[in-house]
């Protein structure tokens, strides 16, 4: 009788060596995919701070805080207000929250920022703040 196969030993070996691999690649990865988001916010609040300066330029202010980042999508009746602004609707950060815009602001004319992955102000790695001016 010639059987070709593995053995239930060849296959527990093979198992542990790739559970070893993943235990050394898998978190080198996560880290990657925070950078990845932390990235794309910081992006996507550039693109918002160039659609709110061409909003200024329109009408001669950035948005108030009440009317907030939806006054680039829709006319909150200011005279000279050329929009929309931006060609989709208004992003959410990486996370799936809404970006916070206040203005005045206390960085600068208006500050536009998420909190990160856990939605609270400060943190470090992923759950780091991103920032209009920084």
């Amino acid at each position: 009788m010639n059987r070709k196969g593995f053995t239930l030993i060849e296959l527990l070996v093979v198992m542990v060596i790739l559970a070893m691999l993943a235990a050394i690649v898998g978190p080198k990865l996560f880290t990657k995919v925070g950078k990845g988001k932390q990235s794309a916010a910081k992006t996507q609040i550039e693109m918002l701070g160039q659609a709110l300066d061409s909003y200024r330029l329109d009408t001669g202010h950035y948005p108030t805080t009440s009317e907030g980042l939806q006054a680039l999508q829709e006319n909150p009746g200011d005279q000279g207000w050329d929009g929309p602004y931006l060609k989709k609707a208004l992003p959410v950060d990486p996370w799936k929250n809404p970006y916070q815009y206040q203005a005045p602001g206390t960085h600068g004319e208006y500050d536009l920022f998420s909190y990160g992955a856990d939605g609270a102000q400060g943190g470090e790695g992923e759950n780091q703040d991103v920032n209009s001016w920084e």
